[in-house]
Parts: structure tokens; C-alpha cells; sequence
């Protein structure tokens, strides 16, 4: 369950970003236990590359792999609410070393 603050601010950060084919969303979530991070092209509804994991920079390693390999280099930043520390920030961070523009 969401919490009320975080709540505001996911919805405040999805209202200004929007993902496409080029430059699609990169969407984090933290369960207690994992990190999932999708790649998403908004305006085709569609995930262009997921991976989950309880390491956080085996999760961006992946993701930036598969968009490597569909030839994107570039995304949108969605941290969901989250604060930029800790997991989402090794994500963010391991998409960086692997030359994916956020």
C-alpha cells in the first residue's frame, strides 16, 4: 500500500514525464525484498524490458543490457516516489556506467 506522501508524489512525477519508443520510461518499484525496473513506451502501452532482483545493480545491469540490444540509448527517469538514495539510486547509477543516458 501506498503511503499518502508518496502517493502525491508519483502522481505529481507521472504527470509530467511520458515515455516513447526512443526514449522510453524507466520505471522503478522496491518491494522489501526485490527491485523491479521496467522500460516502458507510453504511447504504445508497452514494456520494452523488465528485470527483477534483490540486487539493485544486477537490476540495472540487465535492463541496460536489453535496451542495448534494441538499440536505445536514452530513457526518462520515473523513481515512482521514491526517494534518489540507496536501490533507486544504484539503479540509476549502474544504467549510467553502462552508457544509458537518463
Amino acid at each position: 500500500m501506498l503511503t499518502k506522501q508518496r502517493k502525491l508524489r508519483k502522481t505529481r512525477v507521472r504527470g509530467k514525464i511520458k515515455g516513447t519508443a526512443e526514449r522510453p520510461r524507466l520505471s522503478i518499484f522496491r518491494s522489501n525484498r526485490f527491485v523491479y525496473a521496467q522500460a516502458i513506451d507510453d504511447v504504445k502501452g508497452l514494456t520494452l524490458a523488465h528485470a527483477k532482483d534483490q540486487n539493485a545493480e544486477k537490476v540495472g545491469k540487465e535492463v541496460a543490457a536489453a535496451l542495448t540490444k534494441k538499440k536505445i540509448n536514452a530513457v526518462v527517469f520515473d523513481r515512482s516516489g521514491y526517494q534518489y538514495h540507496g536501490k533507486v539510486k544504484a539503479v540509476a547509477d549502474t544504467m549510467r556506467e553502462n552508457k544509458i543516458n537518463l
